[in-house]
């Protein structure tokens, strides 16, 4: 059975890994299933319009699944009310060509949440790498946002907690930069929720399929 990589920085060679590999607005290669985006901390207003375009126009290919990542950072250098235009210029985009997006967050899930219920996107919104607490978690699932978790669930006891209370009817799961392998973060969340392996990769399977629609 497969694993699914939601969110990495380098594609597994093992066969039975699906990634989903997030690929730089300066890639000249786009063969492998990839997502594509404006990061906030990479946001050049200058040429903002033409990022979006080239942005869009990958989102067209079959093997494009995602938007992203793109979001709101309220740690990172660039202004945050340039970053909440872009990030909505890329939610109508993500509308447009109906491909999910995924989510980089820092100190604004609040602001997240509130353009979720303003905008009422019908594309699915996923918040790659979550590492906050359980009510935080609550309140996105509340409105609709999945979670993807990564390495940080290894060793991370809060982040643990969330996962063992949570329905994993909307989580993901994905390795990001970290240097581990996605095998590694599948068993520590079986093992937390006390269930086969084989039980959370047919769960994680059904919720890749229904939202990435594939």
């Amino acid at each position: 059975m497969h694993y699914f990589d939601v969110h990495t920085h380098k594609v597994s060679v093992d066969k039975n890994v699906f990634s989903i590999l997030n690929t730089d607005l300066n890639s000249t290669d786009f063969t492998k299933s990839f997502s594509i985006g404006i990061h906030p901390w990479f946001i050049n207003v200058e040429k903002m319009e033409a990022v979006l375009l080239i942005v869009e126009e990958k989102l067209k290919q079959a093997n494009c699944l995602a938007l992203g990542e793109c979001g709101l950072d309220k740690m990172t250098k660039a202004d945050f009310e340039v970053q909440k235009y872009v990030f909505r210029k890329q939610i109508l985009v993500s509308e447009k060509c109906q491909k999910p997006l995924l989510i980089h967050c820092v100190k604004a899930y609040p602001e997240i949440i509130n353009l979720k219920k303003e905008i009422k996107p019908r594309q699915n919104w996923i918040i790659h790498g979550f590492n906050k607490n359980l009510q935080v978690a609550q309140s996105l699932l509340k409105n609709g946002i999945i979670l993807s978790f990564g390495a940080a669930i290894m060793n991370n006891k809060k982040l643990q907690e969330v996962v063992l209370e949570i329905s994993l009817g909307n989580i993901l799961v994905e390795t990001d930069d970290a240097d581990i392998e996605i095998q590694e973060i599948y068993q520590k969340i079986a093992l937390i929720r006390n269930i086969k392996l084989e039980e959370l990769q047919e769960i994680i399977a059904q919720n890749f399929k229904r939202i990435f629609k594939t």
